[in-house]
């Protein structure tokens, strides 16, 4: 099942691809990828060099792609598979797909997530672009999430392998904020203006390595047939592995960076300390599989609250 061989020197495998410089970021997860100027044009073999280098790392860093504009990050997205606007908020204007993510309206996404799992097929893949950056602030930090299911102890992989947990949007970034503005309840009331509810195993196989990878964050709301209390004291033990800082990346921002990521491997979360400074990426997600446990049983949509 698996694609490339992990812990291999594949990066130099290939002629059309020996002009990638890639560098490893952490010891688990990311890289910097210099030597390619992103386009929907890329040749075959690069592009094929650089899907499996996103499954090998998680996430990969691109410097120096002011080129792109909104329709070039489209048509890049569009490489990777179907492009899947985001289910409640309104594409950035003249777009058919990108998430316009302005930290003036309210949308800083400071806590750690998976996109949008709160449907069943949520993305396989987001792609991010820098297009104002704060001078000072404002990284974002990605986490492995198949390494932390294979650091859990026994005894805790094993119960994982028979949780399912609902997921859910009625919940928001700023939920969590002491002093929320404005333009933060505004955009929370417009991310709730459809309720999903989505059941998901907390393990998953992952569709392309054949990874088993812990499926949490965010818009997790309890564990299936545990009440809301226990379901939290045992959300933030998975939790913590999957954060733990020995199996996460952290990226500084500069304008024009691209981060393309598996949004079925990872969780990821904006670092909010930069104050009043603006910050403008957006977001392009292509469209994933339905996820399926371990013993083989696949997620599924439930009623609205």
């Amino acid at each position: 099942m698996s694609r490339i061989g992990f812990g291999t020197t594949s990066e130099n495998s290939d002629s059309q691809s020996a002009q990638l410089s890639v560098t490893p970021l952490a010891g688990r997860i990311g890289a910097v990828i210099e030597g390619v100027r992103l386009s929907a044009d890329l040749p075959s073999g690069i592009f094929s060099h650089i899907e499996d280098l996103l499954y090998k790392h998680k996430v990969i860093f691109f410097r120096g792609q002011q080129h792109l504009d909104e329709n070039g990050q489209e048509a890049l997205g569009r490489r990777f598979g179907d492009l899947v606007p985001h289910p409640t908020v309104p594409s950035l204007k003249g777009t058919s797909g990108i998430l316009d993510l302005d930290s003036a309206r309210g949308t800083r996404a400071a806590s750690w997530h998976t996109d949008v799992t709160f449907v069943p097929d949520y993305p396989k893949i987001s792609i991010l672009r820098g297009v104002v950056i704060p001078v000072v602030g404002g990284d974002t930090v990605w986490a492995n999430t198949a390494t932390a299911y294979n650091d859990l102890p026994l005894p805790l992989r094993n119960l994982a392998d028979q949780l399912w947990a609902i997921h859910t949007n009625n919940h928001d970034y700023a939920a969590r904020r002491s002093h929320v503005p404005d333009s933060a309840r505004e955009y929370h009331r417009v991310f709730t203006s459809t309720a999903y509810r989505t059941l998901h195993p907390v393990v998953r196989r992952h569709p392309v390595t054949g990874e088993a990878n812990l499926v949490l964050g965010h818009f997790f709301q309890k564990f299936d047939g545990l009440n809301a209390p226990d379901s939290r004291h045992l959300f933030e033990i998975f939790q913590s592995h999957i954060t733990s800082l020995d199996n996460t990346v952290r990226w500084k921002w500069s304008e024009g960076d691209i981060a393309i990521w598996d949004n079925q491997a990872t969780q990821h979360r904006a670092v909010d300390d930069y104050g009043s400074q603006p910050r403008i990426v957006r977001r392009v997600t292509v469209r994933g599989d339905v996820p399926v446990s371990l013993d083989g049983r696949s997620s599924r949509a439930l009623p609205a609250d």
